[in-house]
């Protein structure tokens, strides 16, 4: 449990690119650190940077609805994203803001240690997979 403390700690206060300037909040991730399945998303938008809470927008919205249709709850799963603070106007986050947030996320998973990994857009299944090609 303090080894994610320390992790949470870290996010909140990196400062290591330059979105941590812009930013209300880092969002660096919820949900139960027993999950089977953890959904890995782009960045947080606006609405996760004002409160600090990924997936809490209309794309959260949606997810809630997909766990639910899963017989399962927010809290039965975690939820973060490939970056922690929130892009200018929600663009696709750049290769140097990857590479700084990467090892926050390869922590949280080794920390979750999900059965399954749900990559939710082209950014997060590119980092996970290690590619330059799409999902399409």
């Amino acid at each position: 449990m303090s080894e994610y403390i320390e992790l949470y700690q870290q996010i909140t206060g990196c400062t290591a690119c330059g979105l941590s300037e812009g930013r209300t909040n880092a969002v660096p991730g919820e949900g139960s650190q027993d999950a089977d399945i953890m959904f890995i998303g782009e960045a947080p938008g606006a609405e996760e940077d004002r409160i600090g809470i990924p997936f809490v927008g209309d794309a959260g919205k949606k997810l809630d609805e997909i766990i639910s249709a899963m017989g399962m709850q927010r809290d039965d799963v975690y939820i973060a994203n490939v970056l922690k603070s929130r892009p200018p106007n929600n663009r696709t986050p750049t290769p140097e803001e990857i590479r700084h947030c990467a090892p926050f996320l390869t922590q949280q998973v080794a920390i979750v240690q999900p059965k399954v990994i749900v990559a939710l857009g082209s950014p997060a299944a590119k980092f996970l997979l290690q590619t330059s090609r799409g999902i399409t």
